[in-house]
Parts: structure tokens; sequence; C-alpha cells
């Protein structure tokens, strides 16, 4: 009803289509301070596993350089403890030892949120971060 009124009113300058059609799918590089911005983000959401770094990898990988390397990094980190908490979440639910698994699942989350968030506090400085110890998947 709103688009009837709009195209009645002349709000599409009669053109038929709708106001947002024709936006281009290439997005703009990012500038500095997102591309700083974003690579921070993605050491930052190693609190929340690898996710977040996995969707800044593949949403902004080809946009900024610094922020395809860091997150990319971040990626590698996060993946193995992930995958390892998740395991660790999931034995929980075993009768006599699943309170060690709890215990372990917590002390992984725990290490990997004071690296991230190091890493980010590092990252946002402008320098790039290494993780020491980092098996890297993603070349």
């Amino acid at each position: 009803m709103a688009d009837e009124a709009r195209e009645h009113n002349g709000d599409n300058a009669g053109y038929g289509r709708h106001p947002y059609h024709g936006v281009p799918a290439n997005a703009l590089p990012l500038t500095a301070g997102e591309d700083r911005q974003w690579a921070t983000l993605a050491h930052f959401g190693g609190i929340l596993g690898c996710v977040p770094s996995l969707l800044i990898y593949l949403i902004f990988k080809d946009r900024g350089p610094f922020t395809a390397q860091e997150s990319k990094e971040a990626l590698n980190f996060t993946l193995p403890p992930t995958i390892a908490a998740v395991v660790c979440n999931l034995l929980v639910f075993i009768p006599v030892v699943g309170n060690i698994f709890a215990v372990l699942a917590t002390l992984i989350w725990i290490a990997v949120t004071c690296f991230s968030v190091a890493a980010g506090i590092h990252v946002n400085r402008g320098q790039p971060h290494r993780y020491e110890f980092n098996f890297r998947f993603i070349k």
C-alpha cells in the first residue's frame, strides 16, 4: 500500500522501480581506520569463538589488507580451541567425568579470551599481531 502511494505521489519519478534498485554489488575498500577497526574486532571476537573472525574474514578479506591478515590470524588461532571447547561441552553430559570437561571447557574459554583481548589491544594500535602458538590452517 505504501508503494502504491509512493508511485502515485511520484516519489519514484515514474521509473516504476524500487528506490533501492541498482545498488552496486562491489563494496568499497576500507579506509585505514575501518581496516584497523575490523582487524581489532576479529581478535576481540575470539571471546565468542571462531565464528566472528570467520565472518569478518569472509566479508572483509578483499576490502582491507590489514583486516585480511589479522582476521586470518585470529581465525587460525581460535579454530582449534573452539572445536576443543565444543567437544568438552558435549562430554559434560557423561555422568562421572562430566565435571572435569566442564572445568576444561571453562579454562579453554578463559585462555582464548585473554589471548584474544591482548591481541585486539595490540592490533588496535595499528601493529600486526602473531600468536606465538598458532596452527596456520588458512594460508
